[in-house]
């Protein structure tokens, strides 16, 4: 064992240790607030909604709990327990050129890695999701909405792979700049297709049907100077019961989708306040501001990749004899997340600072009192607990807590 397998397991130790001591003080802080509607929700959340929504998250929270048991298993199998270096070893058999033993190697380990995830995706499907309503999936389209996942991943990640790994053996001690910007390109561009080439396969979407709506979201965009390729429903329901709005693509082809859930669940006025938070996080600029702060943190991981593939201790300590391209870049993405844990509260505040932005955006353009409503209404149909512990939020939470939220909200109607 050398030096760098004890760092790992240090570092693997304390980011589990914290996941777990997070989530026990999550399923704990629910579970003694479950019996009580805040006072912010008293009248507008019934008691009986609230502790739906306190024995969903904590059965959700507890799955996470197996899933993140399993998925710490499997990687020190795939690492200390020579899983890698099995498979890289039986693609070297192959005698295949450097290029194509990497690919199938990789390819190997994706499908074992989305294989093992199909348990713990299935029960929450069918027997969480079912229990609590939100289920309208079958088997046959949750298999073949994984078939098509993976295909995609094959025919999109494999020559994409390929290109980097020809880049790592032809360019010389920058490859990893050159990997970078091939792959902040290929992120920027796949963003621009995903609205018309990729989401389609997965969801029918239908363009938002003249009426009253429509007209109200067209005067919307017009006031904050927003241009799309659309406005779409998407059919959500035929999987699940949840809502949602999102913006899709990027330049010339973004498009405004609604989930049917959510149209049929909010009033018009509800869904124009929904609509102008997530246009305020284009007025604002956060999608640009992810974007960098996204492609520099690339551009430092591929900078440590770049030093760290030529030292031996690198391979050695987690469990792979040969060293290789194609090994390096798995190990690396396997064994990261251990090392960058720290930064998920970070993450988490600066996305919890933009939905503010975004609410007060919303507030500032559609009626403040409607956007109140329609959170409320979508906490309450999505099972969103009122009462997450605040430690387990400030670490995981990307948007604010329910009443840190609406408080928000009405300070800012107050002030305006």
């Amino acid at each position: 064992m050398n030096t760098f397998t004890i760092i790992f397991l240090a570092a693997l130790t304390i980011s589990y240790a914290i996941q777990f001591w997070l989530s026990r003080r999550q399923i704990e802080y629910v579970t003694t607030h479950r019996n009580q509607v805040p006072d912010a929700f008293k009248d507008k959340v019934p008691l009986e909604a609230h502790q739906k929504a306190a024995d969903y998250t904590i059965e959700k929270e507890k799955l996470s709990n197996i899933d993140s048991l399993i998925s710490l298993v499997f990687l020190l199998l795939l690492t200390l327990g020579g899983g890698i270096d099995i498979i890289f070893n039986y693609w070297n058999s192959q005698s295949l050129s450097p290029l194509l033993t990497g690919l199938g190697a990789v390819a190997t380990l994706m499908l074992l890695m989305t294989l093992v995830d199909i348990p713990t995706s299935y029960y929450q499907t069918f027997v969480i999701e079912e229990k609590y309503g939100f289920n309208k999936n079958t088997p046959a389209q949750f298999f073949k909405d994984l078939a098509i996942q993976l295909v995609l991943m094959f025919a999109i990640g494999l020559p994409l792979l390929a290109l980097i790994l020809w880049v790592m053996d032809s360019i010389g001690t920058l490859w990893w700049l050159w990997a970078w910007a091939i792959l902040m390109g290929f992120s920027l561009l796949l963003s621009w297709l995903y609205p018309t080439l990729i989401a389609p396969l997965f969801n029918k979407f239908t363009p938002l049907q003249d009426g009253p709506l429509k007209e109200r979201i067209q005067k919307l965009l017009e006031r904050c100077g927003f241009h799309s390729k659309g406005i779409f429903v998407m059919d959500g329901s035929r999987r699940s019961g949840h809502g949602n709005a999102y913006f899709t693509g990027l330049g010339n082809n973004k498009r405004i989708v609604f989930f049917d859930t959510l149209v049929d669940s909010l009033a018009d006025e509800e869904l124009e306040a929904v609509l102008a938070h997530e246009l305020g996080h284009f007025k604002r600029k956060h999608v640009i501001k992810m974007l960098i702060a996204s492609a520099i943190m690339s551009l430092i991981s591929f900078a440590i990749l770049g030093w760290l593939i030529d030292k031996e201790w690198f391979y050695h300590g987690l469990g792979v004899s040969e060293p290789s391209n194609a090994a390096a870049l798995v190990l690396f993405m396997l064994v990261s997340p251990a090392f960058t844990s720290f930064m998920q509260p970070i993450s988490a505040y600066f996305q919890r600072k933009f939905e503010f932005e975004a609410d007060d955006f919303a507030t500032e353009n559609a009626d403040g009192t409607k956007m109140i409503s329609g959170l409320v209404k979508l906490y309450e149909e999505n099972a969103n607990t009122l009462t997450p512990d605040p430690v387990y939020s400030a670490f995981h939470y990307s948007h604010p807590p329910a009443a840190i939220r609406i408080a928000h909200i009405e300070e800012k109607m107050q002030s305006a």
